[in-house]
């Protein structure tokens, strides 16, 4: 049984543009089934998180990703009394919005789009699934409700000025009210990220041979998932003793956030879904105690992954991809795909002209961007990065 907290889909907000709901479906289980079947769904398949997509096929992309948070994120749901698949929702298109190589693409762009309002990945996936998912004869975008778009708007908390420009575009036809915390169900879905990256990265780390097993083994609460795989299983092979390891710090992260979220939400007693969005605060969290072990591992990630020598050099290459498609598409926007043609004619300024090629570039997939840039440069990063490294 739903908690009172939890969002309704019997009393949920409706869509900006009004239409018959499903005889057999709620409306959250549309959004989440919309969002499965648009076209930056499964764009996500070939946009990675750290690794570019060539470096190997056993790294993590967007869509694995997104996969993974909202596994997490329906568990965690469930054990809270929440809606379900609102929660699986918001997990599935949290990073709709992310452009292709990954934060490095995202800062790029962000450098780039300075002049016209600049990049945000959470403000483009409101984008993405209000106008540019084209496929409905009646409306732009998939005509998600109201509490799956504030979700992906709003689930790491209110947003404060600056607004992106993105967001703040559509928020003056839709008011998904920035200013107040998301449902329960939305601040799940952030925790899930959460979980779901500090989990995976540690395992394409170790794929990537950026540090060893026994590294992670000294570093807090992995060192107590070690010790007791060791207790349990003494000579266990390398492979599955870092697996059982791994998959024990991920069961810890997932119990403490249900456990936190319970508390709080007893201590809080919230009566409706209203009560949760003005409570200022979120009501999913880490312990303390917990939250500061994941600062000591993000800092050992930050260091010997996100910073490690071969990413580095790969965030140069990337970076340049996008810094030469970028003018290239605004000196030429005859060079975009036919589809693209009817917004540039009309585009009447400059930053009218700059979002259509910033949407279009950050809808890109990795392969696509390398591809693109060795069409219109001749030059190919695959190929060099192979010989520098």
């Amino acid at each position: 049984m739903a908690a009172p907290y939890a969002s309704d889909p019997a009393t949920a907000r409706g869509r900006l543009y009004p239409e018959e709901e499903s005889t057999f479906r709620s409306p959250f289980q549309r959004d989440r089934d919309r969002i499965i079947h648009a076209s930056a769904f499964r764009r996500l398949k070939h946009k990675t998180q750290v690794f570019i997509e060539h470096e190997g096929d056993y790294f993590r992309t967007r869509l694995t990703h997104s996969i993974e948070v909202a596994q997490v994120a329906r568990t965690i749901a469930g054990a809270l009394d929440l809606d379900s698949e609102l929660t699986e929702a918001v997990a599935l298109a949290h990073d709709l919005g992310h452009p292709p190589f990954g934060h490095t693409g995202e800062d790029a762009l962000n450098a780039l789009m300075v002049p016209y309002g600049g990049f945000d990945h959470n403000a483009q996936a409101i984008r993405i699934v209000t106008s540019l998912e084209r496929h409905y004869a009646e409306w732009d975008g998939l005509n998600l409700t109201w509490e799956t778009l504030e979700g992906i708007a709003k689930h790491n908390g209110p947003v404060s000025d600056p607004i992106p420009y993105a967001l703040a575009e559509y928020n003056t036809r839709h008011d998904l009210e920035l200013h107040t915390h998301a449902s329960a169900e939305a601040q799940v879905a952030a925790l899930s990220d959460d979980i779901a990256y500090n989990h995976h990265d540690l395992h394409d780390g170790l794929r990537a041979e950026l540090f060893s097993t026994d590294e992670l083994a000294e570093l807090p609460i992995l060192h107590d998932c070690f010790a007791e795989v060791d207790r349990k299983y003494p000579g266990l092979n390398y492979y599955r003793r870092r697996h059982e390891a791994l998959r024990r710090f991920f069961g810890i992260l997932v119990e403490d956030v249900i456990v936190v979220g319970r508390r709080n939400l007893a201590d809080f007693d919230p009566r409706s879904v209203t009560d949760i969005r003005m409570a200022g605060r979120m009501m999913v969290q880490f312990t303390p105690a917990l939250w500061s072990d994941l600062k000591v591992l993000r800092d050992f990630l930050f260091h010997r992954m996100y910073r490690a020598p071969a990413v580095i050099e790969m965030r140069r290459e990337v970076t340049g991809v996008i810094h030469d498609l970028f003018p290239l598409f605004m000196a030429n926007p005859q060079d975009l795909p036919k589809q693209w043609r009817k917004d540039v004619a009309e585009a009447d300024t400059e930053i009218a002209l700059a979002r259509i090629v910033c949407d279009y570039i950050s809808g890109m997939t990795d392969r696509f961007a390398i591809q693109e840039h060795a069409r219109l440069t001749g030059s190919d990063i695959v190929e060099r990065t192979r010989v520098t490294t």
